[in-house]
């Protein structure tokens, strides 16, 4: 089955309605009844985020909305907060087919799987001033692309690509307002090259903490920061255990929907549609809910820390070319060029 093109930028039932019409969605009879009608699902979602962040909240929109929209056929058990293991874990259940069958995170995660590597791009620091010029790059056919090669690599799917995540910042035992401030900083990153490359650039010591751990690591001096946004601080009461918060901004991100390929190529073309326009809907609820926590968790953390202001114009001078060197290493050559002009034409 070629990968939905397109389908990972709905963002309306309508255009999924129009992709099904191109034979996009075409499944097979394996989740099939006899009789030809699509067969019952129960499907556990994971995300890592906690009970009331953005994600998790998107991710129990669809589970209620499936349910309804096939009587009960397709139901959908929510695990927030790592239940069902770090990012790690979670996509080891997808690729396997065991113990998960939906992941909704975003798209930066995806080079953890072997296979993904071209998704790295997204995440080079200072390389989106907005959620909607990465969304333009991610609709583009180049990167449709790259989803299909990337699913039959991973056999991890993604099916939708909808869902603002809060920009990537830094908070910290100190202030950080420059790139000298981070000389020697033991800096938590998730298990992702290019936080990894921005600590080391800087002179940074990146440590991979899983962020189901990061509080009580903080806490212990383990590590002495982490670059989480606001919203994930407020949520996970990292603002209990740093001083300092600095809005960098450096990585943006969108959220996605993750499916085991096989699985996805089982069902019937009408449960295909079905998720993907839900899953699609249920983003759109994320960048809503992520535009309103990410102001009241800024407004939070500025009566509760210190909130310094970083010369982002010198994090970005002290980068610049940084990373052109992971040119056909980190992802297949070309592609940072690819995304720099596809970024270039957005309006």
């Amino acid at each position: 089955m070629r990968f939905p093109r397109a389908t990972v930028v709905a963002t309306v039932a309508v255009l999924v309605t129009t992709l099904a019409g191109c034979g996009f969605l075409t499944g097979n009879s394996a989740q099939q009844n006899s009789d030809g009608s699509c067969a019952p699902q129960d499907l556990r979602l994971a995300t890592i985020r906690a009970e009331g962040d953005p994600a998790t909240l998107a991710a129990q929109r669809f589970a209620d909305h499936i349910a309804e929209a096939t009587d009960q056929r397709i139901t959908v058990r929510v695990f927030p907060n790592s239940q069902l293991g770090d990012v790690n874990g979670i996509f080891a259940g997808l690729s396997s087919g065991q113990g998960v069958d939906m992941f909704y995170e975003g798209i930066t995660i995806y080079p953890t799987l072997s296979g993904a590597n071209a998704f790295t791009v997204v995440s080079v620091p200072f390389m989106w001033d907005s959620y909607e010029q990465l969304l333009g790059v991610l609709r583009s056919p180049e990167f449709t692309e790259l989803f299909e090669q990337a699913a039959e690599q991973t056999g991890v799917r993604v099916i939708a690509v909808e869902g603002d995540a809060e920009p990537r910042a830094l908070s910290a035992n100190r202030p950080i307002a420059t790139p000298a401030d981070m000389q020697g900083l033991k800096l938590r990153i998730a298990e992702a090259p290019m936080p990894q490359a921005f600590a080391r650039a800087l002179g940074a010591n990146p440590q991979v903490v899983p962020l189901s751990d990061l509080y009580l690591a903080l806490r212990q001096g383990v590590v002495d920061a982490q670059e989480n946004g606001a919203i994930t601080m407020i949520n996970q009461s990292l603002n209990e255990v740093q001083g300092y918060y600095m809005p960098t901004n450096y990585i943006r991100d969108a959220r996605s929907w993750y499916v085991n390929d096989a699985w996805w190529g089982g069902l019937c073309a009408e449960d295909q549609e079905t998720i993907t326009r839900l899953a699609t809907e249920a983003g759109q609820l994320d960048t809503a809910e992520v535009e309103k926590q990410l102001v009241a968790a800024e407004e939070q953390l500025r009566s509760e820390i210190t909130v310094v202001e970083p010369d982002v114009e010198a994090f970005r001078a002290a980068l610049e070319g940084q990373f052109d060197q992971f040119d056909g290493q980190l992802w297949p050559a070309g592609v940072l060029d690819t995304a720099r002009k596809l970024r270039d034409q957005q309006q």
